[in-house]
């Protein structure tokens, strides 16, 4: 027994559902790029380590991504979904030591908006891609 195929969205529902998750997701990136590079470089006692390099370790992973975040690609962004989850555990983590709730706080609330807004930028996205295709395919049947 199959079950059948959902009736996809209209464009005009789908286009400022996918601005808007984009917003909330580059919103969620910098917000987590800015909170790394604050703590670590200004904030934090590294007892002796150099800051550059700390600072380098936490953030060039998330800058690997920037192109592909800034030309808005999606797969960029599903692929940000699952590293920026070791992003989520190190700030969980960090809010159970004593003086960097805030901190911890922070990083948790950055990558989790980066997250949800991205998952919905990606479905979203595609479901618009699929429309398109649906349209043009249906423009171009014979009678």
């Amino acid at each position: 027994m199959s079950r059948a195929d959902k009736p996809l969205p209209p464009l005009s529902y789908l286009q400022p559902r996918i601005r808007l998750s984009r917003l909330l997701a580059a919103l969620g990136y910098a917000g987590l790029l800015a909170c790394l590079f604050i703590y670590n470089a200004f904030i934090a006692d590294l007892h002796g380590a150099n800051p550059l390099v700390i600072v380098s370790v936490l953030i060039v992973p998330l800058l690997i991504f920037l192109p592909g975040i800034a030309l808005g690609n999606v797969r960029a962004h599903a692929w940000l979904c699952f590293a920026i989850n070791l992003y989520f555990i190190y700030g969980v983590q960090t809010c159970f030591v004593p003086g960097k709730q805030l901190y911890g706080g922070i990083l948790v609330a950055t990558s989790v908006l980066y997250f949800v807004a991205a998952l919905g930028y990606v479905r979203w996205s595609y479901q618009a891609q699929r429309v398109r295709n649906t349209a043009v395919a249906a423009q171009h049947q014979p009678g």
